[in-house]
């Protein structure tokens, strides 16, 4: 190994070890996985035991609300939490509001088609949804669509990736709406709830390892403002001078 390539494989190491603590922090980690998974769990659990709506709707909503009075008590970030009680409230008045039980699926399930959608349609629209999504975690902000034709390579993959995972999970789901019971359905919603996704995280992963490193805006901007004030006490001495 030369002198030259060392700091080549640190700089990949330190880009590596930045896209999983960024992928980390937006997506939730484990315990953002495991809010997603156990609103819907108690739900199911308590559906195939009874067969009551009403109590499996409240067990799910009471558990989500839960999660969120522990993330307050622990002063964590609380929005994964939020979003899965919304998600479960919906779900709950939707169920309620028609009486089927396999309702209280559906916002959830046309809300991951959406998204789907959404990752597809702003790839093609050359602004690639997780780039968006990343691009402030990684203090780049939109710089990657001008100034970093690589990296913008590498989100429309990933984002191309999200899409079509996602897309084959609502093939799966939405025929079981329609032709399977609400526990058969449930049960499949909460085994395909963390592999896809961990799939589409693992890629995301792979794709933004192997592209240039962010252009982190932020420093750029700092970097400015020092250059601006020594550029400002350099004139004031040549004046005073």
């Amino acid at each position: 190994m030369t002198s030259l390539e060392k700091p080549t494989e640190d700089a990949q190491q330190d880009s590596r070890a930045v896209t999983e603590a960024a992928l980390f922090e937006a997506f939730g980690g484990v315990r953002g996985m495991v809010e997603t998974v156990v609103p819907g769990l108690f739900f199911v659990t308590i559906f195939t035991i009874n067969k009551d709506l009403h109590l499996s709707a409240l067990a799910a909503l009471a558990v989500s609300l839960v999660l969120v009075v522990v993330r307050l008590a622990m002063r964590d970030t609380v929005k994964h939490a939020f979003s899965g009680v919304f998600g479960v409230a919906f779900g709950v008045v939707f169920a309620m509001m028609t009486g089927n039980a396999k309702d209280f699926y559906l916002p959830g399930m046309l809300y991951t088609l959406g998204l789907a959608l959404a990752y597809i349609i702003t790839t093609l629209a050359g602004v690639p949804l997780i780039g968006l999504i990343l691009g402030p975690v990684f203090k780049e902000n939109l710089s990657w669509r001008t100034r970093n034709p690589g990296r913008k390579k590498a989100y429309a993959k990933a984002s191309w990736a999200w899409g079509l995972i996602l897309l084959a999970k609502c093939a799966i789901l939405f025929p079981l709406y329609w032709w399977a019971d609400t526990a058969q359905l449930g049960w499949v919603l909460i085994a395909l709830k963390i592999p896809p996704f961990l799939l589409a995280v693992w890629l995301t992963w792979v794709f933004l390892a192997k592209a240039p490193a962010p252009i982190d805006v932020f420093a750029e901007m700092e970097a400015e403002e020092a250059a601006a004030k020594e550029r400002e006490t350099a004139g004031k001495h040549r004046r005073e001078s």
